[in-house]
């Protein structure tokens, strides 16, 4: 399972990385601006480089933490029932 979760992430960090690095690049400009009327743009481009910035880090690590955490998780709960079916189905020893 662990494999495949890093996998899955490393498959998926050229594409993530380049979509938030081209979006924050363009929005580099508008934060950097010092023209009149950028009172309310410098902030947005602010808030906006920042978000993309957490969300690829969310997306890359988090999620995949997350995903691996709640699949062991799972895995770990399902084996007392597991165990509690097999020796429901086993035939009862009888002696004579």
């Amino acid at each position: 399972m662990q494999e495949a979760v890093v996998q899955g992430a490393l498959t998926r960090l050229r594409p993530v990385l380049m979509t938030a690095a081209v979006a924050s690049l363009g929005f580099i400009p508008m934060a950097l601006s010092q023209r009149a009327g950028t009172e309310v743009q410098r902030p947005l481009a602010t808030v906006v480089i920042g978000d993309l910035i957490t969300s690829t880090l969310l997306t890359l690590f988090v999620r995949s933490t997350l995903y691996a955490w709640f699949e062991l998780e799972r895995a770990q709960s399902l084996q007392p029932e597991e165990e509690s079916e097999i020796e429901q189905t086993e035939a009862p020893v009888t002696t004579y």
